[in-house]
């Protein structure tokens, strides 16, 4: 038997088989989860085109049906909220954020007003471009935020008119499988189907050929086998993939300032964020000033189990990654780095690795060139900004980035000079509804939030009205 169970068609599915989810702060096994069988899988994917039928057709349906399904998850946010900490590690009271960005992306798609666009309006004829829905969308969605990230594809696919097939990581299936739970009778049956298991399920949704969209968010070495997945069947994709975020710090800075805002932005939930600062440029002339600051907030973190009082950080969600981090930061080591804090594992249970700042770091080395996705930001020198830009650009990725001045103007002006998706001054980390989010290079194809992210579930169709019968051009 398991604890959790899918949501398919509106009804709770136990599954045939089961598979166990591991606390990150113990490394111990506390919960079952069910592992979707093919024939579920295509229980869910036809579920998700029965209720596309009469869903895609009533708009005010939807949004009344989504403003519903906010209201039950923020009641439900403290129960959900210890349910991610647990299978996921961060601090309760980030997973609880984490929980109310759900109905914060609802309520923003509900309340979008989607009129079609006129193209000409004229004695010869009315043409209008109108986006319809594509059917039944997979949205695939990673451990380190699986329910804010589920939300940014489901909310704007369900506004568009698509129904959805969410499958979390098997390393965080709970939360979500609970969401399914709670939504049954919210949205109609079918609207949205909640499934889980191990490998290879995460691959089947993108062959499946009931989906007609694969919305993932994950590595950029699975994206890819996703992209080529989905293009035998022409389905459409958003991938958002890996991220290698840098941060310039320019000479008009204020060091104390920059390192609070760094070591936030790079240590946020452990530092397993996609847009996480991962690397930093500092100027060399205070470059000293810069890493003692940042070694100053990383020697105040407090790390431990998130129901703990005054926990700050969390542990690696899970023994994969743990050994990712710990092997980029010993290779580091061993090529002659110094490790200012940190640099080590946490001693006892769990994946705890503590903050640690780099330096004595070059580009060429792996804790620089590729995504850590741990606590462990490489701070490196530079004497030109023109080189530090280039320094920065010279890599696969292209997701976030940050420039930090006490010019603010002069910050937006270089940030032209950046190949990103995003570039923040005086900041990073900051995602908003109405924010079109997404990355460059091998960071990704196309963009989520915003009209731009509501636009990726649709299709154009476009509607020529002549004004009089017979009357063709073109």
């Amino acid at each position: 038997m398991t604890d959790y169970s899918m949501t398919i068609a509106g009804k709770p599915v136990a599954g045939g088989a089961a598979f166990g989810v591991v606390n990150p702060a113990t490394g111990a096994e506390f919960a079952q989860a069910p592992d979707c069988s093919d024939a579920e899988l295509d229980a869910a994917v036809a579920a998700a085109a029965d209720a596309y039928r009469d869903w895609r057709r009533d708009d005010d349906l939807r949004r009344d049906a989504m403003r519903a399904a906010a209201r039950v998850l923020e009641s439900a946010a403290p129960e959900l909220g210890a349910i991610l900490t647990r299978e996921e590690g961060k601090p309760v009271g980030e997973a609880t954020t984490e929980i109310f960005g759900g109905p914060y992306w609802l309520d923003y798609y509900a309340g979008i007003e989607v009129t079609p666009e006129v193209i000409q309006d004229d004695a010869a004829a009315r043409v209008e471009l109108r986006r319809q829905p594509l059917g039944p969308v997979a949205a695939i969605t990673p451990w380190n935020f699986p329910v804010a990230l589920s939300f940014w594809k489901i909310a704007p696919a369900l506004r568009a008119g698509n129904t959805v097939v969410l499958k979390p990581s098997p390393y965080t299936p709970l939360t979500c499988l609970r969401i399914g739970e709670l939504l049954t009778g919210v949205l109609p049956p079918g609207v949205l189907n909640v499934i889980s298991g191990r490998d290879p399920l995460g691959a089947k949704p993108s062959a499946h050929p009931g989906i007609r969209k694969i919305s993932f968010t994950g590595s950029t070495a699975t994206g890819k086998k996703v992209a080529a997945t989905a293009a035998e069947d022409l389905k459409r994709v958003t991938l958002e993939l890996g991220g290698n975020d840098p941060a310039i710090v320019l000479d008009d800075a204020d060091p104390a300032s920059v390192a609070a805002g760094i070591f936030a932005s790079a240590m946020a939930n452990a530092g397993q964020v996609c847009v996480a600062i991962k690397r930093a440029y500092v100027p060399r002339g205070m470059f000293g000033d810069v890493v003692d600051a940042l070694a100053a907030h990383a020697s105040q973190a407090r790390l431990g189990d998130g129901f703990g009082e005054g926990v700050t950080m969390g542990p690696v969600n899970n023994a994969p990654q743990f050994a990712r981090v710990r092997g980029l930061v010993e290779a580091a080591l061993s090529a002659g780095a110094t490790a200012v804090t940190g640099g080590r594992p946490l001693d006892g249970p769990g994946y705890f690795y503590q903050p640690t700042i780099l330096t004595g770091v070059t580009d060429d080395m792996a804790v620089v060139a590729k995504e850590q996705f741990g606590p462990a930001l490489p701070v490196l020198p530079y004497d030109d900004l023109e080189e530090a830009v280039a320094r920065a650009n010279d890599s696969h990725f292209g997701l976030g980035s940050s420039i930090w001045t006490g010019d603010p103007q002069r910050g937006a002006r270089l940030a032209r000079e950046i190949q990103a998706g995003a570039t923040w001054i005086n900041s990073h980390l900051i995602l908003l509804p109405a924010q079109p989010f997404g990355g460059v290079k091998w960071s990704g194809i196309g963009v989520e939030n915003g009209l731009p992210g509501l636009h990726e579930f649709t299709d154009v169709h476009v509607i020529y009205q002549a004004r009089a019968a017979g009357d063709e051009r073109g």
